[in-house]
């Protein structure tokens, strides 16, 4: 590369690396700062100072072992990214191959529908489900199911541990997490050259064996994308689930992942510990980071890159 080239792509990069240094790394290096310190009530004079090393850190170990409600955050962690994770990817894949093969017009209908959840306020839609799945007579589940002589009593289903309080944060964040792989991959299909499908319409494929053979080998760099994405992002997200436990719909232990342990620890009420918050924060981004680095290493991330063209 001629020096020419190296400063006008030094140039271009530049905003992009410098708001990396910014919004990334810097609060990085402070959360693992912080992570080292006995840091509390965000009281910085008094104990931003104070460094104990790994202390943070073998309190979290020792939670781990010996505190059950730590326990069920991590378990309830491991089970909502696990389950919703299959649920965004593979629904969104499904959403997207159903609308490519009807009319555009009730297709794009379709997926306004599911865009909905999306495009609500969080706490609007959050207020939809806390009614829906509320666990006395109000609650339009219960009240469906009463009504139909299924069952004599309310069941509270977000305080039916650990099931009941999974499968309620479960189905409310996938139903905003599928829209998502949705989109994605109605894009990417619409990219397919339309003489393949009526080539092999033409054969006598089915559906089905137009989707296997034709459609989802041809989408393999999205399918990684939402994959990626959709892991990274729900490590990491808390919003819906922190109105879901404050309004006592699920049960705070078995409805609170380590996201939302982070940001109840650091800021929730009573004595805030930022140390031990950050101290977990920092874990859930190295997972982020091997996670990811597995995904693409499974999905073969490197076969798919191409070399450029052109002339670099």
């Amino acid at each position: 590369m001629t020096k020419g080239k190296l400063r006008d792509l030094s140039f271009f990069l530049s905003p992009m690396v410098l708001m990396v240094f910014l919004f990334y790394l810097v609060p990085l290096v402070m959360t693992i700062y912080i992570s080292m310190t006995r840091m509390r009530n965000w009281n910085v004079e008094r104990y931003l100072t104070e460094f104990v090393g790994l202390y943070n850190y073998e309190r979290l170990f020792y939670m781990f072992q010996h505190d059950p409600t730590f326990k069920a955050v991590i378990m309830t962690t491991l089970v909502f990214v696990g389950i919703t994770l299959v649920i965004n990817v593979f629904g969104g894949l499904a959403l997207a191959l159903a609308t490519f093969f009807i009319n555009e017009r009730p297709a794009s209908s379709y997926r306004l529908l599911w865009l909905l959840p999306r495009m609500s306020p969080i706490a609007v839609y959050s207020l939809v489900w806390y009614y829906f799945f509320h666990g006395s007579e109000i609650g339009t589940l219960n009240s469906i199911l009463m009504s139909l002589g299924f069952i004599s009593q309310p069941i509270p289903w977000g305080q039916v541990t650990p099931w009941g309080a999974w499968s309620v944060i479960i189905f409310v964040n996938g139903l905003v997490g599928v829209s998502f792989g949705m989109i994605v991959f109605t894009s990417a299909l619409n990219q397919i050259p339309k003489e393949l499908v009526i080539a092999a319409r033409v054969d006598g494929a089915s559906s089905w064996q137009i989707s296997r053979r034709i459609l989802i080998p041809m989408i393999k760099w999205h399918l990684l994308y939402v994959l990626t994405w959709q892991f990274l992002s729900l490590l990491t997200t808390y919003p819906h689930l922190f109105l879901l436990v404050q309004w006592d719909l699920v049960n705070r232990d078995y409805g609170t992942t380590l996201a939302l342990y982070v940001f109840n620890t650091a800021f929730g009420r009573g004595e805030q510990d930022q140390g031990l918050a950050a101290a977990a924060a920092v874990i859930l981004s190295i997972i982020g980071i091997l996670g990811g680095f597995v995904t693409l290493k499974v999905l073969k991330f490197e076969r798919m890159m191409k070399k450029p063209r052109g002339d670099f």
